[in-house]
């Protein structure tokens, strides 16, 4: 894992709310287009098994991407301050996720280990979930999904210390391309306490039993 130490902490971007979805191309345009895509493949979109697959792929695209119309900040919105002086580290790790390549529109298979440490204010688990599932269901790539997650946790809930690791597989290199199943890519997003103070940076990794060390990326 790079050494955090010796450097400026990074300053987390401010969020944006989701892109408005006024200039959506209709329903019939989209099916329109997976015809189109399925004739430039050199098959009939009009045989028996293909001629429902447009309205499919579109159905299926709404649930892929379901992401663009979720408002992250929103998903963390509602905090509880009764905590009893609980000031130690959250961690949710082991959450699965299902994302698509940006380059190549291709599943991203993988997990994430998301934990923070509290200044004042906690957020129920499941909304780190949702979180991580808000960014998934967008078209990305692993090291900007590590880094929104992060950011929008230390921009909602101000902590003293944000934790992202990510682990996935891209069937963008395992399925075309050099052809390699089984690698798997490793991402990390560190802020506050978990940048500088490499003591609860090892205690974080110790519990999410330290994926790919040998290979972290910080972002």
């Amino acid at each position: 894992m790079a050494n955090d130490q010796g450097g400026t902490a990074a300053r987390p971007a401010r969020l944006r709310p989701p892109a408005p979805l006024s200039d959506r191309p209709s329903r019939a345009e989209a099916e329109e287009a997976v015809r189109v895509l399925i004739r430039w493949a050199g098959e009939d979109p009009t045989r028996e098994g293909l001629t429902d697959t447009p309205a499919r792929v579109v159905r299926s695209y709404e649930e892929f991407f379901s992401g663009y119309a979720v408002d992250p900040a929103e998903v963390l919105r509602r905090t509880f301050e009764e905590t009893d002086g609980y000031d130690e580290m959250v961690v949710l790790k082991d959450i699965r996720f299902e994302s698509h390549c940006e380059h190549h529109m291709v599943p991203i298979l993988g997990k994430a280990h998301v934990a923070y440490l509290p200044r004042r204010r906690v957020v129920g688990i499941s909304k780190l979930a949702r979180l991580v599932e808000a960014y998934a269901r967008r078209l990305q790539i692993q090291e900007k999904m590590t880094a929104q997650i992060a950011n929008a946790i230390q921009d909602v809930l101000q902590p003293l210390g944000v934790a992202v690791v990510i682990e996935a597989a891209h069937q963008c290199m395992t399925t075309r391309g050099v052809h390699k199943p089984g690698s798997t890519m490793v991402t990390s997003r560190m802020l506050g306490e978990f940048r500088d103070n490499q003591a609860t940076r090892r205690e974080f990794l110790a519990m999410i039993g330290e994926p790919g060390s040998s290979r972290l990326s910080n972002v």
